[in-house]
Protein backbone atom coordinates (compact mmCIF):
# COMPACT_ATOMS: atom_id res chain seq x y z
CA UNK A 1 0.00 0.00 0.00
CA UNK A 2 1.42 3.51 -0.90
CA UNK A 3 -0.05 5.13 1.45
CA UNK A 4 1.02 2.60 4.68
CA UNK A 5 4.72 2.57 3.20
CA UNK A 6 5.35 6.39 3.03
CA UNK A 7 3.47 6.59 6.81
CA UNK A 8 6.04 3.65 8.07
CA UNK A 9 8.91 5.19 5.98
CA UNK A 10 7.93 9.21 7.44
CA UNK A 11 7.94 7.49 11.26
CA UNK A 12 12.08 5.81 10.78
CA UNK A 13 13.02 9.39 9.11
CA UNK A 14 11.02 11.46 11.52
CA UNK A 15 11.92 9.07 15.18
CA UNK A 16 8.00 8.80 15.46
CA UNK A 17 5.88 5.83 17.29
CA UNK A 18 2.08 5.10 15.95
CA UNK A 19 1.34 6.12 19.36
CA UNK A 20 2.76 9.29 19.26
CA UNK A 21 1.73 10.19 15.48
CA UNK A 22 -2.12 8.79 16.42
CA UNK A 23 -2.39 11.00 19.59
CA UNK A 24 -1.14 14.26 17.53
CA UNK A 25 -3.26 13.57 14.80
CA UNK A 26 -5.86 13.20 16.73
CA UNK A 27 -6.58 10.01 15.55
CA UNK A 28 -7.08 6.02 17.27
CA UNK A 29 -3.83 4.31 17.21
CA UNK A 30 -5.10 0.56 16.35
CA UNK A 31 -6.76 3.05 13.42
CA UNK A 32 -3.14 4.32 12.32
CA UNK A 33 -1.46 0.92 12.50
CA UNK A 34 -3.92 -0.36 10.20
CA UNK A 35 -3.79 2.56 7.46
CA UNK A 36 -0.03 1.83 8.23
CA UNK A 37 -0.45 -2.27 7.03
CA UNK A 38 -2.64 -1.68 4.31
CA UNK A 39 -5.47 -3.93 6.41
CA UNK A 40 -7.86 -0.40 6.66
CA UNK A 41 -8.23 2.62 4.17
CA UNK A 42 -8.69 6.05 5.75
CA UNK A 43 -11.42 8.08 5.24
CA UNK A 44 -10.29 11.39 3.54
CA UNK A 45 -10.71 13.10 7.14
CA UNK A 46 -8.17 11.31 9.01
CA UNK A 47 -5.85 11.76 5.46
CA UNK A 48 -6.12 15.31 6.31
CA UNK A 49 -5.49 15.02 10.11
CA UNK A 50 -2.97 12.77 9.53
CA UNK A 51 -1.32 15.22 6.70
CA UNK A 52 -1.53 17.92 9.13
CA UNK A 53 0.33 16.42 12.31
CA UNK A 54 2.75 14.30 9.73
CA UNK A 55 3.66 18.27 8.45
CA UNK A 56 3.06 17.64 4.98
CA UNK A 57 0.94 18.90 2.41
CA UNK A 58 -2.32 17.28 2.01
CA UNK A 59 -2.46 17.22 -1.50
CA UNK A 60 0.81 15.03 -1.44
CA UNK A 61 -0.72 12.28 1.18
CA UNK A 62 -4.19 12.30 -0.85
CA UNK A 63 -2.64 12.22 -4.05
CA UNK A 64 -1.19 8.26 -2.51
CA UNK A 65 -4.37 7.61 -0.65
CA UNK A 66 -5.86 7.82 -4.24
CA UNK A 67 -3.71 5.54 -5.62
CA UNK A 68 -4.46 2.83 -3.41
CA UNK A 69 -8.07 3.62 -3.88
CA UNK A 70 -7.35 3.10 -7.27
CA UNK A 71 -5.90 -0.13 -7.00
CA UNK A 72 -8.26 -1.37 -4.75
CA UNK A 73 -11.31 -0.79 -7.23
CA UNK A 74 -9.27 -2.37 -10.20
CA UNK A 75 -7.20 -5.39 -8.19
CA UNK A 76 -9.86 -7.66 -9.35
CA UNK A 77 -11.65 -6.45 -12.57
CA UNK A 78 -10.17 -8.51 -15.34
CA UNK A 79 -8.95 -5.83 -18.14
CA UNK A 80 -8.08 -3.12 -15.66
CA UNK A 81 -5.29 -1.34 -17.68
CA UNK A 82 -8.59 -0.90 -20.36
CA UNK A 83 -10.30 0.71 -18.06
CA UNK A 84 -7.52 3.15 -16.79
CA UNK A 85 -7.11 4.24 -20.72
CA UNK A 86 -11.07 5.16 -20.64
CA UNK A 87 -10.87 6.73 -17.22
CA UNK A 88 -7.72 8.77 -18.35
CA UNK A 89 -9.29 10.12 -22.35
CA UNK A 90 -12.57 11.25 -19.68
CA UNK A 91 -9.94 13.02 -17.40
CA UNK A 92 -7.98 14.66 -20.39
CA UNK A 93 -12.10 15.57 -21.59
CA UNK A 94 -12.79 17.56 -17.81
CA UNK A 95 -9.26 18.65 -17.37
CA UNK A 96 -10.33 20.33 -20.43
CA UNK A 97 -13.64 21.67 -19.89
CA UNK A 98 -11.64 23.67 -17.05
CA UNK A 99 -10.92 26.20 -19.17
CA UNK A 100 -15.01 26.82 -19.50
CA UNK A 101 -15.35 27.70 -15.73
CA UNK A 102 -14.33 31.14 -16.51
CA UNK A 103 -14.38 31.26 -20.21
CA UNK A 104 -12.49 34.03 -21.81
CA UNK A 105 -15.02 35.09 -24.02
CA UNK A 106 -14.21 36.28 -27.46
CA UNK A 107 -15.03 40.38 -28.93
CA UNK A 108 -17.72 38.27 -31.16
CA UNK A 109 -19.29 36.64 -27.97
CA UNK A 110 -19.38 39.37 -26.31
CA UNK A 111 -20.71 41.41 -28.87
CA UNK A 112 -23.52 39.47 -29.05
CA UNK A 113 -24.17 39.29 -25.64
CA UNK A 114 -24.29 42.87 -25.20
CA UNK A 115 -27.24 42.71 -28.69
CA UNK A 116 -28.78 40.31 -26.26
CA UNK A 117 -29.09 42.26 -23.12
CA UNK A 118 -30.86 44.82 -25.04
CA UNK A 119 -32.98 42.79 -26.27
CA UNK A 120 -33.57 41.17 -22.76
CA UNK A 121 -34.80 44.22 -21.10
CA UNK A 122 -36.90 45.24 -23.80
CA UNK A 123 -38.69 42.24 -23.20
CA UNK A 124 -38.99 42.21 -19.53
CA UNK A 125 -40.58 45.62 -20.31
CA UNK A 126 -43.05 45.20 -22.61
CA UNK A 127 -44.26 41.35 -22.58
CA UNK A 128 -47.86 40.78 -21.92
CA UNK A 129 -48.23 40.14 -18.48
CA UNK A 130 -51.55 38.06 -19.06
CA UNK A 131 -54.82 37.69 -21.02
CA UNK A 132 -55.40 35.76 -24.33
CA UNK A 133 -52.31 37.64 -26.42
CA UNK A 134 -49.28 35.45 -23.54
CA UNK A 135 -51.21 32.72 -23.89
CA UNK A 136 -51.66 32.56 -27.64
CA UNK A 137 -48.11 33.69 -28.03
CA UNK A 138 -47.00 30.81 -25.71
CA UNK A 139 -48.38 28.00 -27.44
CA UNK A 140 -47.42 28.71 -30.72
CA UNK A 141 -43.97 29.23 -29.33
CA UNK A 142 -44.27 25.87 -27.43
CA UNK A 143 -45.34 23.91 -29.91
CA UNK A 144 -42.79 25.47 -32.52
CA UNK A 145 -40.02 24.37 -29.98
CA UNK A 146 -41.64 20.77 -29.36
CA UNK A 147 -41.85 20.70 -33.37
CA UNK A 148 -37.79 21.40 -34.12
CA UNK A 149 -36.40 19.70 -30.85
CA UNK A 150 -38.73 15.98 -31.42
CA UNK A 151 -37.59 16.75 -35.40
CA UNK A 152 -33.92 16.68 -34.27
CA UNK A 153 -34.35 13.30 -32.66
CA UNK A 154 -35.80 12.09 -36.36
CA UNK A 155 -39.93 12.40 -35.51
CA UNK A 156 -41.45 12.92 -38.53
CA UNK A 157 -44.69 14.97 -37.61
CA UNK A 158 -45.24 18.17 -39.50
CA UNK A 159 -45.81 21.52 -37.27
CA UNK A 160 -48.96 21.46 -38.09
CA UNK A 161 -49.30 17.40 -36.77
CA UNK A 162 -47.22 18.67 -33.79
CA UNK A 163 -50.14 21.27 -32.83
CA UNK A 164 -53.16 18.84 -33.26
CA UNK A 165 -51.59 16.55 -31.11
CA UNK A 166 -50.20 18.32 -28.20
CA UNK A 167 -53.66 20.95 -28.62
CA UNK A 168 -56.41 19.26 -29.88
CA UNK A 169 -55.48 15.66 -28.89
CA UNK A 170 -55.92 14.68 -32.49
CA UNK A 171 -54.06 10.96 -33.95
CA UNK A 172 -52.58 11.56 -37.34
CA UNK A 173 -52.96 8.27 -39.48
CA UNK A 174 -49.72 7.02 -40.89
CA UNK A 175 -48.35 8.26 -37.77
CA UNK A 176 -46.75 5.73 -34.89
CA UNK A 177 -47.59 5.90 -31.31
CA UNK A 178 -43.86 7.00 -30.13
CA UNK A 179 -44.12 10.20 -32.33
CA UNK A 180 -47.04 10.82 -31.18
CA UNK A 181 -46.11 10.35 -27.25
CA UNK A 182 -42.98 12.10 -27.98
CA UNK A 183 -44.88 15.22 -28.78
CA UNK A 184 -47.49 15.33 -25.99
CA UNK A 185 -44.70 14.44 -23.68
CA UNK A 186 -42.20 17.06 -24.93
CA UNK A 187 -45.15 19.38 -24.34
CA UNK A 188 -45.87 18.31 -21.40
CA UNK A 189 -42.40 18.79 -20.07
CA UNK A 190 -42.32 22.49 -21.18
CA UNK A 191 -45.34 23.43 -18.95
CA UNK A 192 -43.60 21.22 -16.15
CA UNK A 193 -40.35 23.60 -16.73
CA UNK A 194 -42.70 26.58 -16.53
CA UNK A 195 -44.41 25.46 -13.37
CA UNK A 196 -40.94 25.05 -11.84
CA UNK A 197 -39.46 28.48 -12.62
CA UNK A 198 -42.69 30.07 -11.06
CA UNK A 199 -41.68 27.82 -8.09
CA UNK A 200 -38.76 29.34 -7.70
CA UNK A 201 -37.62 25.84 -8.31
CA UNK A 202 -33.19 24.94 -9.67
CA UNK A 203 -31.92 22.37 -12.00
CA UNK A 204 -31.04 19.71 -9.53
CA UNK A 205 -30.61 15.78 -9.95
CA UNK A 206 -34.32 15.60 -9.12
CA UNK A 207 -35.24 18.04 -11.35
CA UNK A 208 -32.92 16.50 -14.36
CA UNK A 209 -34.49 12.98 -13.83
CA UNK A 210 -37.94 14.50 -13.84
CA UNK A 211 -37.62 15.57 -16.89
CA UNK A 212 -36.48 13.04 -18.82
CA UNK A 213 -38.78 10.91 -17.25
CA UNK A 214 -41.52 12.70 -18.69
CA UNK A 215 -39.57 12.94 -22.07
CA UNK A 216 -39.68 8.68 -22.23
CA UNK A 217 -42.92 8.52 -20.43
CA UNK A 218 -44.99 5.41 -22.23
CA UNK A 219 -42.40 5.00 -24.36
CA UNK A 220 -39.45 3.05 -22.33
CA UNK A 221 -40.26 3.22 -18.86
CA UNK A 222 -37.76 0.94 -17.47
CA UNK A 223 -35.00 3.58 -18.67
CA UNK A 224 -37.19 7.10 -17.81
CA UNK A 225 -35.43 9.01 -15.28
CA UNK A 226 -32.67 6.09 -14.86
CA UNK A 227 -29.03 7.18 -15.69
CA UNK A 228 -27.80 3.97 -18.62
CA UNK A 229 -26.02 1.05 -17.75
CA UNK A 230 -24.80 -0.06 -20.86
CA UNK A 231 -22.51 1.72 -23.02
CA UNK A 232 -23.13 3.94 -25.98
CA UNK A 233 -21.57 5.30 -29.31
CA UNK A 234 -22.88 7.88 -31.31
CA UNK A 235 -23.31 7.03 -34.94
CA UNK A 236 -20.97 9.66 -37.31
CA UNK A 237 -19.51 11.51 -34.59
CA UNK A 238 -15.77 11.17 -32.96
CA UNK A 239 -17.29 11.77 -29.06
CA UNK A 240 -17.50 8.87 -27.36
CA UNK A 241 -19.63 9.12 -24.20
CA UNK A 242 -17.85 8.49 -20.75
CA UNK A 243 -18.86 4.22 -19.61
CA UNK A 244 -21.83 4.07 -17.28
CA UNK A 245 -19.74 3.48 -14.27
CA UNK A 246 -18.24 7.00 -14.43
CA UNK A 247 -21.54 8.50 -14.61
CA UNK A 248 -22.69 8.89 -11.17
CA UNK A 249 -19.38 11.19 -10.39
CA UNK A 250 -19.76 12.99 -13.65
CA UNK A 251 -23.34 13.84 -12.79
CA UNK A 252 -22.30 14.39 -9.16
CA UNK A 253 -19.59 17.59 -10.71
CA UNK A 254 -22.92 18.61 -13.30
CA UNK A 255 -24.21 20.09 -10.53
CA UNK A 256 -21.55 21.27 -8.25
CA UNK A 257 -20.59 23.01 -11.96
CA UNK A 258 -23.87 24.61 -11.70
CA UNK A 259 -24.36 25.79 -8.30
CA UNK A 260 -20.63 27.52 -8.77
CA UNK A 261 -21.43 29.00 -12.07
CA UNK A 262 -24.80 30.53 -11.72
CA UNK A 263 -23.74 33.52 -9.92
CA UNK A 264 -20.69 33.83 -12.05
CA UNK A 265 -21.46 33.17 -15.63
CA UNK A 266 -23.90 35.25 -18.05
CA UNK A 267 -26.94 33.36 -18.14
CA UNK A 268 -26.77 32.58 -21.78
CA UNK A 269 -23.44 31.08 -21.31
CA UNK A 270 -24.52 29.11 -18.65
CA UNK A 271 -27.96 27.46 -20.19
CA UNK A 272 -25.34 26.95 -23.20
CA UNK A 273 -22.35 25.38 -21.22
CA UNK A 274 -24.74 22.89 -19.14
CA UNK A 275 -26.46 22.09 -22.21
CA UNK A 276 -23.21 20.85 -24.06
CA UNK A 277 -22.00 19.59 -20.79
CA UNK A 278 -25.77 17.16 -19.96
CA UNK A 279 -25.54 16.21 -23.67
CA UNK A 280 -21.41 15.10 -23.85
CA UNK A 281 -21.85 13.06 -20.66
CA UNK A 282 -24.89 11.90 -22.55
CA UNK A 283 -26.75 10.42 -19.24
CA UNK A 284 -29.53 8.58 -20.76
CA UNK A 285 -29.79 5.55 -22.77
CA UNK A 286 -32.18 7.79 -25.35
CA UNK A 287 -33.83 11.35 -24.68
CA UNK A 288 -30.26 12.85 -24.06
CA UNK A 289 -30.69 15.53 -26.69
CA UNK A 290 -34.20 17.09 -25.86
CA UNK A 291 -33.27 16.75 -21.96
CA UNK A 292 -30.29 19.18 -22.57
CA UNK A 293 -32.53 21.45 -24.53
CA UNK A 294 -34.89 21.65 -22.06
CA UNK A 295 -32.14 22.19 -19.31
CA UNK A 296 -31.09 24.71 -21.68
CA UNK A 297 -34.37 26.74 -21.76
CA UNK A 298 -35.25 25.85 -17.69
CA UNK A 299 -32.02 28.34 -17.31
CA UNK A 300 -33.05 30.83 -19.69
CA UNK A 301 -36.77 30.81 -18.30
CA UNK A 302 -35.67 31.30 -14.91
CA UNK A 303 -33.37 34.12 -15.84
CA UNK A 304 -36.25 36.13 -17.66
CA UNK A 305 -35.45 35.13 -21.35
CA UNK A 306 -37.49 33.52 -23.77
CA UNK A 307 -37.20 29.66 -25.16
CA UNK A 308 -34.29 29.46 -27.57
CA UNK A 309 -35.14 26.88 -30.41
CA UNK A 310 -32.88 25.33 -32.44
CA UNK A 311 -34.09 24.00 -35.46
CA UNK A 312 -34.85 20.30 -37.29
CA UNK A 313 -34.12 20.53 -40.47
CA UNK A 314 -31.14 18.96 -42.01
CA UNK A 315 -28.78 21.89 -42.20
CA UNK A 316 -29.68 23.39 -38.71
CA UNK A 317 -28.98 19.91 -37.48
CA UNK A 318 -25.94 19.23 -38.70
CA UNK A 319 -24.66 23.24 -37.92
CA UNK A 320 -25.83 21.96 -34.38
CA UNK A 321 -23.57 18.87 -34.29
CA UNK A 322 -20.74 20.40 -35.58
CA UNK A 323 -20.52 23.12 -32.92
CA UNK A 324 -21.02 19.90 -30.23
CA UNK A 325 -18.57 18.29 -31.71
CA UNK A 326 -16.43 21.18 -31.73
CA UNK A 327 -16.53 21.22 -28.06
CA UNK A 328 -16.02 17.79 -27.48
CA UNK A 329 -13.45 17.07 -30.01
CA UNK A 330 -11.47 20.14 -29.91
CA UNK A 331 -12.50 21.83 -26.68
CA UNK A 332 -13.60 25.18 -28.36
CA UNK A 333 -16.39 26.07 -27.20
CA UNK A 334 -16.77 29.03 -29.40
CA UNK A 335 -19.09 27.55 -32.14
CA UNK A 336 -21.65 26.75 -29.95
CA UNK A 337 -21.84 29.31 -27.78
CA UNK A 338 -22.34 31.17 -31.15
CA UNK A 339 -24.90 29.17 -31.78
CA UNK A 340 -26.73 29.58 -29.16
CA UNK A 341 -26.27 33.04 -28.77
CA UNK A 342 -27.83 33.80 -32.32
CA UNK A 343 -30.85 31.29 -31.07
CA UNK A 344 -31.50 33.58 -28.22
CA UNK A 345 -31.30 36.46 -30.00
CA UNK A 346 -33.21 35.39 -32.34
CA UNK A 347 -36.02 34.39 -30.12
CA UNK A 348 -36.48 37.57 -28.29
CA UNK A 349 -36.97 39.69 -31.38
CA UNK A 350 -39.17 37.13 -32.79
CA UNK A 351 -40.98 37.39 -29.26
CA UNK A 352 -41.18 41.23 -29.47
CA UNK A 353 -42.36 41.39 -32.61
CA UNK A 354 -45.38 39.92 -31.70
CA UNK A 355 -45.83 42.00 -28.57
Amino acid sequence: MVLGTYIAEWRAINGCTISSLAQKAGVDQALVSKYENGKRMPSEKHVELLAIAMEVPVTELRAKYLVDKIVGLLQYELRPQEILMAAEDRMEYLVSQKALYEPKLSDGVLQKLLLIDERHKRWQATKPLQGVQLQKMEEYFNTRYTFESNRIEGNTLTFQETHLVVSEGLTIGGKSMVEHLEAMNHSEAIGWLKDMVRGNEDVTRRSVLDIHRLILKSIDTDNAGVYRSVPVMLGGSEHKPPLPYLLDKLMEDYFVHYQRQKQVLHPVILAAEMHERLVSIHPFIDGNGRTSRLVMNFILLKSGYTIANLKGDYESRMAYYRALESVQVDNNPEPFYHLILDKVKESLEEHLAMV
